[in-house]
């Protein structure tokens, strides 16, 4: 009885600091994962990198939608012309884990009464997969057993993200305003500005909520933002970027400013 006090009080210290996303482990592993990648891209790009954290949690479900294991594409972007997409997938829904299974070795583990196969609808999302199964039926579970070249995909989704669609040549004018405003403030106050929170929020804010714009849902940059916040994301960019901690010492880093609530239902995890 003693020792589960102990673990509790210790896990209520560690996460009672407003983080309240650092608790789950699949979350930490996602960002240990990503966060150099995004620190590289966003350095090069003018791209604030929590941002891009957040935007991936969001988008891919910290890395756990079956879409971005299968293709790479964390951030859900769409395939240009000269693009290959994922094309409609035939595969199975599980009713015992419920759950979409991509992954053919578990899908021959698995009893035939307990699979529902259907084909899903075209996701028209880029499929980052190499050359010779991109966009094919076949091969799914490739990034799952290839780390190396998941990071590599990661890497190619978060460059597009920052040339392609935040560009100055976009046809989309909220992405050309993002472009002008991080190119002004990186002139300004050099790269270290895109660790800022409020730079964080804003270029949220300026790509999504509206018409045209990354995502048109109102309730899109509060989700971004609320995993910006609730995983400290920004903080924990600066504790790797500038005080050079380890990922595991800034991943226990307390929140001395925001006090402990109690989570919403509604939590995204």
């Amino acid at each position: 009885m003693l020792k589960l006090l102990l673990i509790f009080l210790s896990f209520t210290i560690l996460y009672g600091n407003g983080y309240s996303l650092r608790k789950y482990s699949h979350v930490k592993e996602f960002y240990k994962d990503t966060l150099p990648i995004a620190l590289k891209v966003g350095y090069k790009y003018n791209i604030p990198p929590a941002s891009l954290l957040a935007i991936a949690g969001v988008e891919s479900g910290y890395g756990r939608g079956y879409v971005a294991q299968i293709t790479g594409n964390i951030l859900s972007l769409g395939a240009n012309k000269n693009d290959t997409a994922l094309p409609p997938l035939y595969l199975p829904y599980s009713k015992k884990d419920k759950k979409i299974l991509f992954d053919s070795n578990e899908i021959k583990k698995e009893k035939k009464e307990n699979l529902i196969w259907k084909r899903q609808a075209k996701s028209y999302k880029k499929d980052y997969r190499p050359k010779d199964i991109r966009g094919k039926e076949k091969d799914f579970e490739y990034f799952k057993y290839n780390k190396p070249e998941k990071l590599k995909a990661y890497e190619e989704n978060f460059t597009d993200f920052a040339v392609k669609f935040i560009s100055y040549n976009s046809k989309f004018k909220p992405f050309r305003e993002a472009r002008a405003f991080l190119d002004n403030q990186v002139k300004k106050y050099g790269k270290d500005i895109l660790l800022e929170k409020w730079l964080n929020e804003k270029f949220i804010e300026m790509i999504g909520g509206k018409p045209n714009s990354f995502n048109y849902r109102e309730s899109w940059p509060k989700k971004v933002k609320y995993i910006l916040n609730n995983a400290g994301l920004v903080e924990l960019v600066k504790d790797i970027k500038l005080y050079h901690k380890s990922f595991e010492d800034a991943w226990k880093s307390k929140n001395d400013i925001i006090p402990k609530k109690k989570e919403s239902k509604n939590e995204i995890k």
